[in-house]
């Protein structure tokens, strides 16, 4: 393997395993329980074992970087809170999905289970997700030999096109997924390093989880 390949695996490995496990599991029909727990594992082990060489874990703005991280954990409810709108056709349908539940009333006191599926919102997807978004896709998107690129570097399609992918990936609430993704490339752009990114996007879910938990609303955690 060269070390492109190695750097190429390093982004992508973490994110394409907790997917693919995602839709492997549902296929199976896996108990949730076990299915976080494999998803949590693998993805961490990619992390620590893969990953871990290509990536800090130190911000160079760590106030900045929480008060970002604050903002889109507003941005994320604050239209619901106060429009109300999500039950609308542009955010509920055939390709987004719905905004509901998937957590069955009987895990929602169970506290192992509450416990890593908070912990893989907060501590596994930042890494993961920011690796593969802006560490991998906005840098391939302008040259396929990424390395070449410095992270943070501004192109407006590769912007762009992260932004709406990021958007989508989030189903009913791809507004607010879009208005993260564009807050998310540009702290990208104006620190330079993934760790910022990291950081404030694991104030974001962190925030969501104990919002989810504390107030029931578990059609967040989707």
């Amino acid at each position: 393997m060269t070390s492109e390949q190695r750097a190429t695996a390093a982004y992508l490995a973490p994110f394409a395993a907790y997917v693919g496990l995602m839709a492997v599991d549902h296929a199976l029909g896996l108990p949730p329980q076990v299915d976080f727990l494999l998803r949590f594992t693998v993805a961490a082990l990619l992390i620590l074992t893969v990953s871990r060489p290509y990536f800090s874990l130190r911000p160079s703005r760590p106030l900045a970087s929480i008060g970002i991280g604050i903002a889109v954990f507003l941005v994320w409810i604050g239209p619901d809170v106060l429009f109300g709108y999500r039950h609308f056709w542009l955010f509920e349908n055939s390709l987004f999905g719905k905004a509901e539940a998937t957590i069955a009333p009987a895990l929602r006191t169970n506290v192992p289970f509450l416990a890593l599926r908070a912990a893989s919102s907060f501590l596994l997807v930042p890494i993961l997700e920011e690796l593969f978004w802006r560490g991998w896709m906005m840098r391939w998107l302008i040259k396929p030999a990424f390395l070449e690129i410095k992270f943070g570097t501004y192109q407006a399609s590769a912007f762009w096109i992260v932004a709406v992918l990021f958007a989508s990936e989030h189903g009913p609430y791809w507004e607010v997924g879009l208005a993260a993704g564009i807050l998310y490339n540009w702290w990208a752009i104006r620190t330079k390093c993934i760790a910022d990114c990291i950081l404030a996007h694991a104030v974001t879910n962190a925030i969501l989880s104990g919002y989810v938990l504390f107030t029931g609303q578990w059609q967040y955690w989707l």
